[in-house]
């Protein structure tokens, strides 16, 4: 029977267990050092949700009360001083410096405000006028009224020279009439039309 005998190097296994125990040490180095990449899971259309900024509506229809003497000389949102005897008032969701046109649905009164202060602060109420404006409309002595408000533009930057609002009326007729009494006193008196998004305005 033949015999086969393995003959052990020890410089061979030396460098043998040398190598095996580096590339354990690297391996395990590697392994450590590796970092978790971030996978960011892309969201069928299915389930995005559609956020959208909340934009005040052009009409509003609701309960419009005033604000007067309380107030008058006190600042307002805008940083304006409020006086109760100009056409402003305080709207929640307009812009301010937005102008606004205001009617009462009962007598269909109208007035053009500019928003220069936040409120009403009272449930189921819209917006806040100031006296002369609750006056021109004819809810001066009920207190609130319900209206409608349209925002009917931004404000216009005042000038040397300017035009005076003397009224304003759905019927084109009175509004004619009334040019014809003020013409009798005054010079370059005209009247101009107004659309909205739902009424015509001649003023």
């Amino acid at each position: 029977m033949e015999k086969f005998f393995i003959h052990n190097d020890p410089g061979k296994t030396g460098t043998l267990l040398f190598i095996l125990v580096a590339l354990s040490f690297f391996l395990l180095l590697a392994c450590a050092s590796r970092q978790r990449v971030p996978v960011e899971r892309r969201i069928p259309p299915s389930e995005q949700k559609i956020v959208k900024k909340e934009v005040a509506q052009g009409v509003q229809y609701g309960i419009a009360s005033w604000y007067g003497k309380d107030f008058h000389g006190k600042p307002t949102s805008s940083g304006e001083i409020y006086d109760m005897y100009q056409l402003t008032c305080a709207h929640n969701t307009f812009p301010l410096g937005t102008v606004v046109m205001v009617t009462h649905m009962e007598n269909g009164k109208s007035v053009e405000l500019k928003v220069n202060d936040r409120g009403p602060f009272v449930k189921d109420r819209i917006i806040d006028l100031s006296y002369a404006a609750a006056q021109i409309i004819g809810m001066y002595e009920k207190g609130t009224a319900y209206v409608k408000v349209e925002a009917i533009g931004p404000v216009v930057e005042q000038v040397q020279r300017f035009t005076l609002q003397v009224g304003s009326f759905a019927d084109e007729g009175n509004a004619q009439r009334l040019a014809e009494q003020l013409r009798k006193s005054f010079d370059n008196v005209h009247v101009t039309t107004m659309e909205t998004l739902t009424q015509k305005y001649h003023r």
